[in-house]
């Protein structure tokens, strides 16, 4: 973990809920896909965190979702703006276990991280297939990116307004060696009842302080209580125990 003042560099609406953040600065304690960095925001208490959506040493990117007044805010802030960061938070996804074709499963919000995963992964020689899902057509985000990479995204949306209509599930058929899965815990759990193989997945909570002082986010797994913010937020399909 590292604190450090970063220059945000750019901030852009991609949908009327998302928009896109890069930020400057000293990005040396980010080493792994998955992991996230905590925000302190102008006129509020708590740190907010964000899953890192792509990095290189000199700066990062993060999808931000509007969902309350601290992300309403850190939507509307200018370039310029100078904001202290809490880097290389949590652990991430292990590459090592990813085999020669890996499937990564994004919904909403949650596919920010799967960018800096797929780069990654293609860098290592694998060939990542990627399925993502969004309520419409309204809420695409990062296709253009991944198309960047040469990946050709399977798209599902609630509505059917654009790709495959239905749930992340319903593209899944695809042979995978490995899954990487991030999004809210109700398509996390389909996906790990789904794959046939095993993964990972990265979860989503409420934190308090981001680095394990508090214990606010700990979690019941099948190796005991753990704490999304520090043993994870990447778990691995078998340690979950899902709960109604």
């Amino acid at each position: 973990m590292k604190q450090a003042v970063f220059t945000l560099t750019e901030n852009e609406a991609l949908t009327s809920r998302f928009s896109l953040l890069r930020l400057q600065g000293d990005c040396s304690a980010i080493h792994t896909p998955g992991q996230f960095v905590s925000l302190s925001l102008p006129g509020f208490f708590l740190r907010r965190p964000f899953s890192v959506c792509d990095w290189d040493e000199q700066s990062f990117s993060l999808i931000v979702e509007q969902v309350g007044k601290g992300t309403e805010l850190l939507r509307t802030l200018p370039a310029g703006t100078k904001l202290d960061v809490l880097t290389g938070l949590g652990k991430g996804f292990d590459l090592s276990r990813a085999g020669d074709a890996p499937l990564l499963v994004g919904g909403g919000s949650g596919v920010s991280p799967l960018l800096g995963l797929a780069r990654r992964l293609l860098e290592q020689g694998c060939s990542p297939r990627v399925i993502l899902g969004f309520p419409g057509r309204e809420d695409l985000i990062l296709l253009d990116e991944l198309f960047r990479l040469g990946i050709a995204p399977t798209v599902t949306t609630d509505d059917g307004s654009f790709g495959i209509r239905g749930r992340v599930t319903e593209a899944m058929d695809l042979p995978h060696s490995f899954f990487y899965a991030c999004g809210p815990a109700p398509m996390l759990r389909a996906v790990c009842e789904k794959s046939p193989v095993s993964g990972q997945i990265s979860l989503d909570a409420r934190m308090g302080c981001g680095f394990g002082a508090c214990m606010g986010c700990t979690i019941p797994t099948a190796a005991g209580p753990k704490r999304v913010c520090k043993d994870g937020p990447v778990f691995d399909k078998e340690d979950m125990l899902w709960t109604d």
